[in-house]
């Protein structure tokens, strides 16, 4: 069976806007190997010339037939199987992302963090969507937005912030800061402050997989492995590479483009010459898939699929996530570039907001249960900031740790200690 082979046909709805050019706010779309894809894909026209009457092809599998358009606000036609423990498990992870990152502006502007801060705010349906789905042994590549993909993997709050404390008790012992967050514990294998970086550590990553199953015959190892990367990395040459070096090798490996449609201050619509990035999966013959990365509930549909192929070898997944930051590009950008009418068009379709008001409307949860839980994450919170505050910074010899394979090549003198211990090494007056 394909890839994505539950399909629907539907109209979008006219006055959904894609970004701040009045282009439609397309639901899924499909893309894989077989001929349905040549087909439907002949069938499309450039996203300039994209009209409100067009037919979609949805790859979400929906269980009623709602061929009613796709409204703008999120959730509306998703019919999606998801029990009560699933839906709670999703809200608290959204809330604990949103959450910890307006503390870290808090924080930020009260001088207890230092260099940039990219903050995760809008974007959590995709974190969650996605990582929750994985088993602790299935790793997560991140970029330099990378707290709350570490938080929804499991990684503590308390250590993702002493983190970005620059405290030894962060996950990375102080020397990671906010765009370099790593958990060998819980297979987070780091955030990449250049774009681009961490696709081929991804894709190692699932060659590893795939090697130690099919070569070294460990038939317990399934592991798949997420990469996160923005639209603004979608021009980069590791991201055709890796597509490439994936599907020839069918690696166990999902793309995730966190498309919130600004490369810092550059539109996405004026730096590609095809918007639709989803499109570029069938290229190399991958499925390419389109998903509102503002609905919780569809980007689960769609990661669960994804996730599944790749864990039982049929390869590679191309998943292009149209979503939006609601801050600036980091917390030292005024943000002045994006019009406001698309700001607050954005805002009005939060996706913590929605998937709060799905589950009240669809007796998942009741408002007692849900202020419960953002009791619960305030908590969290404040415990996480106290935790960090009272850590101590890393002692002066850890400075030259993991940085050389062979530290007495430079990091130990003769004596045995670390020159760095010597008081005038950071004066630049020690002997090296």
């Amino acid at each position: 069976m394909a890839a994505f082979s539950a399909v629907k046909i539907f109209q979008p709805n006219p006055t959904a806007v894609r970004s701040s050019d009045n282009h439609n706010n397309k639901p899924f779309l499909l893309g894989s190997s077989s001929s349905f894809l040549q087909r439907s894909l002949k069938s499309r026209s450039p996203i300039s010339s994209i009209s409100p009457s067009r037919t979609f092809i949805s790859a979400v599998s929906i269980q009623e037939d709602n061929k009613k358009s796709l409204s703008s606000s999120p959730l509306n036609s998703s019919s999606m199987m998801i029990t009560k423990e699933e839906a709670l498990e999703l809200y608290e992870d959204m809330v604990l992302g949103r959450s910890f990152e307006d503390m870290c502006a808090q924080m930020y502007y009260r001088g207890k963090m230092f260099g940039f801060v990219h903050l995760y705010n809008g974007q959590e349906a995709v974190s969650s969507g996605f990582i929750k789905l994985l088993k602790r042994e299935d790793s997560v590549v991140s970029t330099y937005r990378d707290h709350v993909h570490a938080l929804s993997k499991g990684v503590p709050a308390r250590s993702v912030m002493a983190e970005l404390f620059g405290k030894a008790t962060g996950c990375c012992r102080g020397q990671g800061g906010s765009m370099h967050m790593f958990s060998k514990e819980h297979n987070v294998l780091g955030g990449f402050a250049f774009i681009g970086e961490g696709i081929p550590i991804a894709t190692g990553a699932a060659f590893t997989s795939k090697y130690r199953r099919e070569v070294l015959k460990e038939q317990d190892v399934d592991h798949v492995t997420l990469a996160f990367f923005g639209d603004g990395t979608c021009n980069n040459g590791q991201f055709f590479e890796c597509l490439n070096m994936a599907a020839l090798w069918k690696l166990p490996i999902v793309f995730v483009v966190e498309n919130n449609l600004w490369a810092i201050g550059m539109s996405h619509l004026r730096a590609t010459s095809d918007p639709e990035i989803y499109k570029k999966g069938p290229a190399f013959k991958m499925p390419g898939v389109h998903v509102d990365g503002m609905d919780v509930l569809k980007v689960r549909e769609v990661a669960k699929e994804a996730v599944e192929r790749a864990r039982r070898g049929d390869g590679p997944t191309l998943v292009e996530c149209e979503t939006y930051r609601f801050r600036g590009h980091s917390l030292a950008d005024p943000d002045e570039l994006r019009k406001p009418e698309e700001k607050e068009h954005y805002a009005a379709r939060d996706p913590i907001v929605s998937l709060k008001k799905y589950l009240i409307e669809n007796n998942l949860a009741s408002e007692s249960e849900l202020k419960a839980i953002e009791k619960k994450i305030d908590e969290i919170i404040e415990e996480a900031v106290e935790f960090a505050d009272a850590s101590p910074h890393p002692p002066r010899s850890q400075l030259l740790e993991n940085v050389f394979a062979d530290p007495k090549g430079f990091g130990i003198g003769p004596d045995g200690r670390y020159r760095c211990e010597d008081p005038g090494f950071t004066q630049g007056t020690a002997q090296v």
